[in-house]
């Protein structure tokens, strides 16, 4: 009785795979030669927002952010904003993002140093650190040199780079256990 148990399993295994491999062969003859191309997605509610942004009028301060006094920092939008008092509006700056993204939540702000050399090898100052990403420090800081370029995309770096004057507001608004929240 084993034998022929095992002969219909075979027997049934064998037209299965028979199945499978038909419906693959017909699925493969009816499908287009050229897929149609997927139409092009649109740009992210807040990267069209800020594409249309009038520069006489303040940036808005990301919707999700918190409330009460606080740094905000979109990754997407590369922009900073220091939320302090209710009456005023919140100071608000482009940044250069780091090649290391911390994850979107809330910080704290956990040490500060006035003036070191930056994980790329340049002088830096006013350097508010608040996260650890991948190993890497990461934290807002200033070129002594003024400059912003973009990072070697071939090293791990946690600077967050601003201006000069963008990072003495930094560091006068930014003390340590500062909230800082981070958004997408």
């Amino acid at each position: 009785m084993a034998r022929s148990s095992s002969g219909i399993v075979a027997g049934l295994t064998a037209a299965a795979v028979a199945v499978v491999g038909f419906l693959g062969y017909q699925a493969s003859a009816t499908a287009p030669a050229h897929p149609p191309k997927a139409a092009a997605q649109e740009p992210a509610p807040a990267a069209s927002q800020a594409a249309k942004q009038d520069p006489a009028k303040p940036v808005p301060v990301p919707e999700g952010s918190g409330t009460g006094v606080r740094v905000v920092y979109s990754v997407g939008q590369k922009r900073v904003w220091l939320v302090g008092d209710p009456a005023q509006e919140p100071k608000s700056f482009a940044v250069m993002p780091s090649t290391v993204h911390p994850k979107a939540g809330t910080y704290t702000v956990g040490s500060r140093s006035g003036s070191v050399t930056g994980s790329d090898g340049v002088p830096i100052e006013h350097v508010v650190r608040f996260a650890t990403a991948e190993g890497v420090a990461v934290g807002f800081s200033a070129r002594t040199d003024g400059a912003t370029p973009e990072p070697d995309p071939n090293k791990k770096t946690g600077g967050i780079r601003m201006t000069r004057a963008d990072g003495d507001a930094m560091w006068a608004f930014a003390t340590i256990a500062s909230k800082v929240v981070v958004v997408p």
